[in-house]
């Protein structure tokens, strides 16, 4: 089967449970018209199912092939890019000033779950490249932006993210390449990077790397590292493209699943040293550096929710194709027989529902994610900004790994519902197991986002961000409990205890942080998980009551949704917190069973 975009699941989840809609309403938006959202998001589905989606399997059997530094893509790979550059896709939320649209980062997120879900290694390319922007906006000076920004924003040149090494993988501040100051002004760099995705490839005539590298009078550790721009192809006075420089792809990775994404061991320095061009300050690179990489892990946690959307579509036309069994109250010997689709049996019907609001929560969490990084920066009055930008950096966290989760688990159903059939590759089911398997490892493990949630975000003034959440999704509750919509049945009472279990677990780490971080540390897994399955619930309560208010077309099909959400994930949450807040020990004490 193709891929349809779920237009009407997006704009709800969207316009309401990311709160786009009341932004805009808020002027926060200044004159952007939220009427024309649903008319991009159409094209772009329409772009997705034409053109990508196609592409999908093709990518995942022909895969990448490098060859004396050059690597070719899958057939119709280039001409896709192209197409996909020509429609203005690459553009979407770029600056105008160098030739982007200037749409809110939320309707490039949802574009983002689009392209993931139809053709998820060739959204990566683009996602990546939007990371660069980011970066190369917000830190390169003005002589580099001219020559450089407009080219990738447009997308007529991609962009790359150079940090991990063979030695240095999440702990970056032991990498070891190797900058060095030139009489020009520019730097020689050296050294290898590895895991370099769409390091070198054919849909582009340059490739823009952004590299993390060490000055020799650097301070030890990640105060001493700096970001430097490294195109492919040195740039001409007059704009053209000139020498090569001396970076390039010395080997391919042969990787369980993503196979038509090539990721790259990059070579700098065989020929004296790559040239680079400073990006920031010496000795700031991290900061230049985590520019892009949060926008790459909202990127990615996109990934699991479109990998996930792209499992439950296939599941459910399958479950409703699969003939196998008889519902319970036929008889075998009954008229008209045949067997009926396994749609009719309720493990059957529990697997999808769970596949469908595991997806509808991620996909919330991300583009509330979206509109607090775009309020953020958009937004007129100056606390505004700031308390989005504290929202933005709580979520971000979650959105990356509970979405990439629910990625790995949405698709492990998916493979689940398929039965036998969804182990051979023909289904395609299986390539989505594989597929969204990198996601809860690249841009930051999970383990490492949670870490950050625990000890960054939720200790950041005292835990204030996540007080102003929990506030929030109490008043959710509350419109829930006194809907007097028995649809509903106990979304109102589970969701109580999860956001109670959530607001103690939260206490509880705040307190363990300062006495006994190994303990906080311990628990920090689950402690996301918990919050995520909270906030997630609300999210979907509060789209069910906004699809009530709003006459959306069947609005109990969100409410049945919510419910279901409620009474069967979300009611995880007290568990979740005494595996939290009463199992510490048991992890730190971990070292008799380990030791051997």
């Amino acid at each position: 089967m193709t891929y349809r975009a779920p237009i009407n699941d997006i704009l709800l989840s969207l316009n309401h449970g990311a709160g786009l809609a009341a932004a805009v309403e808020a002027g926060h938006y200044g004159d952007f018209d939220g009427d024309i959202t649903a008319a991009v998001l159409e094209e772009a589905g329409k772009f997705a199912s034409d053109v990508l989606a196609p592409l999908n399997k093709v990518g995942d059997e022909h895969g990448i092939k490098l060859d004396n530094g050059k690597v070719t893509t899958a057939p119709g790979w280039p001409d896709a890019y192209q197409r996909w550059t020509a429609a203005g896709w690459n553009a979407v939320s770029g600056p105008e000033a160098f030739g982007g649209q200037g749409l809110p980062l939320a309707i490039n997120a949802a574009c983002t779950e689009i392209w993931s879900a139809s053709n998820v290694a060739f959204g990566l390319c683009p996602l990546l490249t939007l990371s660069a922007i980011e970066a190369l906006d917000a830190h390169g000076n003005d002589e580099l932006k001219k020559i450089y920004l407009e080219k990738l924003v447009t997308g007529e040149w991609t962009g790359t993210m150079q940090l991990t090494e063979p030695n240095a993988g999440s702990d970056v501040g032991a990498l070891r390449t190797r900058a060095e100051r030139a009489d020009d002004g520019t730097y020689r760099i050296k050294g290898t990077k590895i895991f370099i995705t769409y390091g070198e490839h054919d849909m582009t005539d340059n490739i823009v790397h952004f590299v993390l590298a060490r000055l020799p009078d650097a301070p030890a550790g990640t105060k001493g590292i700096s970001l430097f721009l490294v195109p492919k192809f040195l740039v001409n006075a007059d704009g053209s493209l000139g020498e090569r420089n001396d970076i390039h792809a010395s080997g391919v990775e042969h990787k369980l699943g993503m196979h038509a994404s090539p990721t790259c061991t990059m070579t700098m320095g065989d020929k004296g040293g790559a040239i680079g061009y400073l990006i920031g300050e010496e000795n700031a690179g991290m900061r230049c550096m985590f520019t892009m990489m949060n926008q790459a892990r909202l990127g990615v946690g996109l990934e699991g929710v479109g990998i996930a959307d792209r499992a439950y579509q296939q599941a459910l036309a399958y479950a409703q194709e699969r003939r196998q069994g008889k519902a319970i109250g036929k008889a075998l010997g009954h008229k008209g027989d045949g067997m009926d689709p396994i749609i009719v049996h309720p493990d059957v019907k529990r697997m999808l529902m769970q596949m469908r609001s595991m997806t509808a929560a991620a996909r919330t969490i991300c583009y509330a994610t979206a509109v607090a990084l775009d309020v953020s920066v958009r937004a007129k009055d100056a606390k505004v900004r700031a308390d989005a930008a504290a929202r933005g950096a709580l979520l971000t966290p979650i959105a990356k790994a509970f979405s990439t989760d629910i990625g790995n688990e949405v698709a492990y159903l998916g493979v689940q519902i398929h039965g036998g059939m969804g182990f051979i590759e023909e289904t395609g089911a299986a390539q989505h197991y594989r597929d969204a398997r990198i996601t809860s490892i690249y841009e930051g493990t999970n383990g490492i986002q949670s870490i950050d949630l625990v000890t960054r975000k939720l200790g950041a003034n005292g835990g204030a961000s996540v007080w102003v959440l929990l506030d929030e999704l109490a008043a959710t509750i509350k419109q829930v409990e006194t809907s007097n919509d028995p649809a509903f049945g106990t979304t109102g009472a589970k969701l109580r205890d999860a956001h109670a279990a959530l607001a103690r677990a939260s206490k509880w780490l705040l307190e363990r942080l300062a006495a006994a971080p190994n303990e906080a540390l311990a628990g920090a897994t689950p402690y996301l998980r918990l919050f995520g399955a909270t906030l997630g619930g609300c999210m979907l309560a509060g789209e069910a009551l906004a699809a009530k208010a709003n006459g959306e077309a069947e609005p109990q099909r969100y409410v049945a949704l919510a419910r279901f959400f409620a009474e069967n994930i979300a009611v995880q949450a007290p568990s979740l917190e005494k595996t939290v807040t009463e199992s510490a020990e048991a992890v730190t004490g971990a070292d008799a069973v380990l030791a051997g």
